[in-house]
Protein backbone atom coordinates (compact mmCIF):
# COMPACT_ATOMS: atom_id res chain seq x y z
CA UNK A 1 0.00 0.00 0.00
CA UNK A 2 1.04 3.59 -0.47
CA UNK A 3 0.56 6.70 1.60
CA UNK A 4 -2.83 8.41 1.22
CA UNK A 5 -3.14 10.90 -1.58
CA UNK A 6 -2.08 14.47 -1.01
CA UNK A 7 -5.70 15.51 -1.48
CA UNK A 8 -6.95 13.13 1.26
CA UNK A 9 -4.34 14.42 3.69
CA UNK A 10 -5.03 18.08 2.83
CA UNK A 11 -8.74 17.42 3.37
CA UNK A 12 -7.91 15.87 6.75
CA UNK A 13 -5.81 18.87 7.78
CA UNK A 14 -8.63 21.21 6.81
CA UNK A 15 -11.16 19.01 8.63
CA UNK A 16 -9.01 19.09 11.78
CA UNK A 17 -8.90 22.89 11.58
CA UNK A 18 -12.65 23.13 11.07
CA UNK A 19 -13.43 20.87 14.04
CA UNK A 20 -11.00 22.65 16.36
CA UNK A 21 -12.26 26.11 15.36
CA UNK A 22 -15.86 25.02 16.01
CA UNK A 23 -15.05 23.44 19.38
CA UNK A 24 -12.66 26.02 20.83
CA UNK A 25 -12.95 29.36 18.96
CA UNK A 26 -9.16 29.63 19.22
CA UNK A 27 -7.28 32.91 19.15
CA UNK A 28 -4.46 30.99 17.44
CA UNK A 29 -4.54 27.70 15.56
CA UNK A 30 -1.93 26.02 13.41
CA UNK A 31 -2.31 22.52 11.99
CA UNK A 32 0.74 21.08 10.25
CA UNK A 33 0.68 17.90 8.18
CA UNK A 34 3.87 15.96 8.93
CA UNK A 35 2.75 12.83 7.09
CA UNK A 36 5.42 12.96 4.39
CA UNK A 37 8.15 12.70 7.03
CA UNK A 38 6.69 9.40 8.20
CA UNK A 39 5.84 7.77 4.88
CA UNK A 40 6.93 4.18 4.62
CA UNK A 41 7.01 3.15 8.26
CA UNK A 42 5.07 0.02 9.20
CA UNK A 43 2.02 1.71 10.71
CA UNK A 44 1.66 4.03 7.70
CA UNK A 45 1.26 0.97 5.50
CA UNK A 46 -1.57 -0.37 7.69
CA UNK A 47 -3.72 2.72 7.16
CA UNK A 48 -2.36 4.83 4.32
CA UNK A 49 -5.17 7.39 4.69
CA UNK A 50 -4.13 8.21 8.27
CA UNK A 51 -1.53 10.91 8.70
CA UNK A 52 0.74 12.58 11.22
CA UNK A 53 -0.24 16.06 12.37
CA UNK A 54 0.92 18.79 14.74
CA UNK A 55 -1.62 21.09 16.36
CA UNK A 56 -0.76 24.31 18.15
CA UNK A 57 -3.90 25.82 19.62
CA UNK A 58 -4.52 28.71 21.98
CA UNK A 59 -8.01 29.10 23.42
CA UNK A 60 -9.79 30.30 26.54
CA UNK A 61 -11.22 26.76 26.77
CA UNK A 62 -7.87 25.54 28.07
CA UNK A 63 -7.67 27.99 30.98
CA UNK A 64 -7.16 26.16 34.27
CA UNK A 65 -6.67 22.80 32.53
CA UNK A 66 -3.57 20.65 32.81
CA UNK A 67 -1.82 19.16 29.80
CA UNK A 68 -3.69 15.86 29.92
CA UNK A 69 -7.07 17.60 30.18
CA UNK A 70 -6.22 19.84 27.21
CA UNK A 71 -5.22 16.83 25.13
CA UNK A 72 -8.40 14.98 26.08
CA UNK A 73 -10.49 17.97 24.96
CA UNK A 74 -8.71 18.04 21.61
CA UNK A 75 -9.12 14.28 21.14
CA UNK A 76 -12.81 14.59 21.98
CA UNK A 77 -13.28 17.44 19.49
CA UNK A 78 -11.61 15.43 16.73
CA UNK A 79 -13.79 12.40 17.46
CA UNK A 80 -13.78 9.75 14.75
CA UNK A 81 -10.82 11.33 12.93
CA UNK A 82 -8.63 10.01 15.74
CA UNK A 83 -9.56 6.47 14.72
CA UNK A 84 -9.74 6.85 10.96
CA UNK A 85 -7.62 9.70 9.57
CA UNK A 86 -5.08 10.56 12.26
CA UNK A 87 -2.30 8.11 13.02
CA UNK A 88 -0.24 10.46 15.19
CA UNK A 89 -1.03 13.83 16.71
CA UNK A 90 1.30 16.19 18.53
CA UNK A 91 -0.61 18.79 20.55
CA UNK A 92 0.48 22.06 22.09
CA UNK A 93 -2.61 23.55 23.77
CA UNK A 94 -2.73 26.58 26.01
CA UNK A 95 -4.88 29.45 27.15
CA UNK A 96 -4.02 32.94 25.91
CA UNK A 97 -1.66 34.92 28.12
CA UNK A 98 -4.30 37.69 28.20
CA UNK A 99 -7.70 35.93 28.18
CA UNK A 100 -10.38 37.54 26.08
CA UNK A 101 -12.80 39.62 28.06
CA UNK A 102 -10.10 40.86 30.48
Amino acid sequence: MTMGTGSELTDTREHIEKLLRAAFSPVRLTVIDDSAAHAGHAQARLNPAAGHYRVMIESDHFAGKNRVQCHQLVFQALGELMQTRIHALSITASAPANPTGS
